[in-house]
Formats: C-alpha cells, structure tokens, sequence
C-alpha cells in the first residue's frame, strides 16, 4: 500500500481510526493498519492516532516501540535480521552481524543510506539446527560465518 499519496494514506488510516474508535485494544488494530498504509509508523502517524482514538501520544510511542512488528522508520528494501538467540549466539552470529553491520556501513536496527538495507537483530528465527541463521527477506540463510556475507549481500546489491 506503500505507493498511495500521502492524502489516500492518511484518508485511509482515518478510515481504520473511525473503524476502531471507542473499542477496547483500538490501539493494536489501528497501529497495524498504519503500518501497512505507510511501512512504518512515523511521528505525524502516531499523532494522528493519538488525537483519532483519544489517547496520548506517549501511549501510542510505548506501544508502536515495544511491539517488534512496527517500526518508526521507513524499511530498506531488503530487510536482514539476525538470529541473537541462544544457538545462533554461541555458534558466533554476533560475529554474523558484526560483519553485516561493518560491509553495509550502518548501524543495527537502522536502513542503510541508499535505501537498500535495514539490518536487525532478532531473537529466535526457529531454525537453530542451521545456527547462525539469517534471513533477507524470506530467504534463510544457515551455517553461516563472516566471511559468508560479501558473496551474499553482493546478491542483493545488483
């Protein structure tokens, strides 16, 4: 939905405002519907909401921040996370992204200046018989060491 003008998107999250307002958890369902409008959840859409369904602004900061599924700044192109769990983490996949972080010049939970990337950290990706584990995307990628991510990333670069 990502490609409405700004005045569709915000008549649309209107719409989910008004759908939502006045039912207990409006919050949840209405901060979903944002970040599919927009692919993330900036100031302005958080303030909107909050004025919409009555509530403060720092409501709807805790909440779009604690839930992973929202984020504050617009999405690369290419979302790679991390697995930080225990059998990724001894198995070296700080290493992992350490690399990633250091051959895309950008900091973890941050979009590389072009667009293109937005590297996470995350917890469990549910394959830990493949530890370290990433994923691009919904491409998983297993077994992997540091000296893996040039070949890989160079995938995505073209």
């Amino acid at each position: 939905m990502a490609d409405k003008n700004v005045t569709e998107q915000y008549a649309a999250l209107r719409a989910a405002i008004a759908e939502h307002k006045g039912e207990q958890g409006a919050l949840m369902p209405v901060l979903q519907a944002a970040q599919n409008i927009f692919g993330y959840v900036p100031e302005d859409v958080q303030k909107t909401i909050a004025e919409g369904l009555g509530v403060t602004l720092s409501e709807v900061y805790g909440v779009a921040t604690f839930y992973s599924q929202f984020s504050l700044e617009p999405n690369g192109e290419h979302v790679i996370g991390v697995c930080l769990g225990t059998a990724c983490y001894v198995k070296g996949s700080q290493k992992v992204l350490d690399r990633l972080a250091e051959e895309l010049e950008v900091e973890v939970g941050k979009t590389t200046k072009d667009g293109k990337f937005t590297l996470n950290a995350t917890r469990c990706l549910g394959a830990c018989g493949l530890a370290p584990v990433m994923m691009i995307g919904d491409e998983v990628y297993g077994r992997l060491v540091p000296d893996d991510i040039p070949g890989i990333l160079d995938k995505y670069r073209s």
